[in-house]
């Protein structure tokens, strides 16, 4: 290669700006993963064992009427335009309709996720405001009476099944002394007394200033809130006494400490700030644990959100219900995975 022509490939613009890889890189990661996710709730509804079309039918239907509900569901298709059929549906908000409520399963998440994100959330806030102080004083105080019941917390919160301290909650705070409210959302004296407007009645209640119904609310959340945020109490403190420990013990800290530094920036200003784009991590993958993983709570505590929603779709070979579920739940993953990743570029600027 001559040097004329080398300087002139020097020269080439780029394909994209370079201010414009960065989010073209992700906007395509995103695509990819879920079009991958796509492809594989697909694939799990062909491959269960489960006609689709007998569920609309029935069993004693005709083998002419069902033929006709074979092709209308385009199941006589290659595989391949299958799946190009269910992209475009999906792409345009359309999950299908469900067995079980005959409505549309778009309408049907959208009615069941708010109940279920309120939940998470008071969950995950309860689980960080407690679990991650919990976590730094056991790092700061290794070994000391705090250190151990720490690490008991976290033990008993990974070790108890959660449908048995739901349980033994309703009997024992609801039952038993009668501080909170009973399974549901609200009383019965109070359903749909409030105008949905965000889908979360704490919230609704709040805006239409309704404080009878939130106390009521309230009450009725807060006890499975509190078992998911004693779940997450137990991993976020684990986590971050792990953290904390591990700073603790560079070299960094002691030259600090030697220079006359106060313990609590060492604590803080050193020592947590440098942990804080791992905690983020644990923080969103137990809020999308929480967001996905609530269905034994939600049962426990008749709690109308998507866990209970999908379960009972499942129960019912209802599968358009089931495959719509799947894909929020995984859209939700992505979301909060890409969140991290943003917030990472924030706190730390070696990610830039």
């Amino acid at each position: 290669m001559s040097l004329a022509e080398q300087n002139t490939k020097e020269r080439r613009p780029a394909l994209l700006p370079r201010w414009l890889k960065r989010p073209a890189y992700m906007l395509g990661s995103i695509a990819i993963t879920m079009l991958g996710l796509l492809f594989v709730t697909f694939l799990i509804g062909r491959v269960m064992p489960i006609d689709p079309v007998l569920s609309i039918v029935g069993e004693r239907a005709s083998p002419e009427t069902y033929q006709k509900v074979f092709e209308d569901l385009g199941l006589d298709k290659p595989l391949l335009v299958q799946f190009g059929y269910y992209l475009w549906d999906v792409l345009h908000g359309d999950f299908g309709v469900s067995l079980l409520t005959a409505h549309p399963v778009s309408e049907d998440i959208g009615r069941v996720f708010p109940a279920t994100l309120e939940l998470a959330t008071l969950g995950t806030l309860m689980g960080v405001l407690l679990g991650v102080p919990l976590g730094v004083i056991a790092a700061v105080r290794r070994d000391s009476w705090i250190d151990q019941i720490a690490r008991v917390v976290a033990l008993v919160g990974y070790s108890m099944p959660i449908f048995w301290l739901g349980l033994m909650g309703l009997l024992v705070f609801y039952g038993i002394l009668g501080w909170v409210g009973g399974p549901g959302r609200v009383g019965i004296f109070y359903a749909d007394v409030v105008p949905p407007v965000t889908g979360m009645i704490l919230i609704d209640s709040i805006l239409d200033g309704n404080w009878e119904v939130f106390r009521d609310a309230l009450s009725h959340i807060v006890l499975p809130a509190s078992l998911l945020g004693y779940y997450s109490l137990a991993y976020i403190s684990r986590m971050t006494r792990s953290f904390m420990l591990e700073q603790l013990s560079a070299e960094y800290i002691t030259t600090a400490r030697v220079k006359g530094m106060s313990e609590r920036a060492v604590i803080w200003r050193h020592a947590f700030r440098n942990i804080r784009v791992q905690l983020i991590t644990v923080i969103a993958l137990s809020y999308a644990n929480l967001l996905e993983g609530s269905v034994l709570t939600e049962i426990i505590f008749a709690w109308p959100g998507i866990g209970s929603y999908i379960t009972n779709a499942l129960l019912s070979a209802d599968m358009s219900a089931v495959l719509g579920g799947t894909v929020v739940i995984g859209l939700i993953f992505i979301i909060l995975n890409v969140g991290s990743d943003l917030l990472y570029r924030f706190l730390d600027p070696r990610a830039k």
